[in-house]
């Protein structure tokens, strides 16, 4: 009979860390809301704030609706581009929010998605790292996803290869397009 309790006592302990480790799978997918299953997602905004003070690594808010044909086209663009994933996992802390967050610095130039911001180690909102549309600075769309491939690589060496002084060597992105030759557009968003 003893026998019989410690056989279902076990069983018991073994089902229970099974259901426990697929809990904590069904929580890392759920945020990374389909943006990358490989990168370590901050839960909110201050969650994001406290593990970029403590590593030291720019923070990447992403703002998107599940219900946005172009936030949906751009994830599938971001989670495409290898590159991308590469510098989001290893030298970003990650942040991707379908609900606005408190701070109104994560919207300098309104609330629409898809919307991406960078916040450095400094907790600034580093607002002159743009896309190329004229209306809604921070937008992406899936056919820019080379700009945003550089202006993470942007910030990436700015504050992680030359340190704090880093920000100050930043190139002004409005420059840059002007050297490129392109001129500013009207993005494409959902409000």
């Amino acid at each position: 009979m003893l026998r019989w309790v410690l056989l279902a006592l076990l069983i018991g302990l073994c089902a229970s860390a099974g259901e426990q480790k697929a809990k904590k799978k069904v929580k890392s997918q759920s945020l990374s809301r389909g943006w990358g299953g490989g990168i370590n997602w901050a839960q909110n905004y201050e969650d994001g704030l406290a593990k970029m003070a403590k590593s030291q690594k720019p923070l990447m808010v992403i703002h998107h609706k599940d219900n946005c044909p172009h936030s949906k086209d751009l994830k599938k663009a971001f989670v495409a581009d290898k590159t991308i994933q590469k510098m989001a996992k290893e030298d970003f802390i990650m942040l991707n929010v379908v609900e606005e967050t408190s701070d109104k610095n994560l919207a300098p130039d309104g609330y629409y998605v898809p919307r991406i911001l960078f916040v450095d180690p400094t907790m600034t909102v580093r607002t002159d790292i743009i896309g190329k549309y004229s209306n809604h600075l921070y937008t992406y769309t899936a056919s820019d996803i080379q700009d945003l491939s550089l202006n993470i690589a942007w910030v990436q060496a700015a504050y992680l290869g030359l340190g704090r002084l880093g920000h100050k060597l930043l190139p002004s992105l409005s420059h840059v397009y002007r050297t490129r030759g392109l001129s500013r557009l009207t993005g494409f968003y959902c409000m």
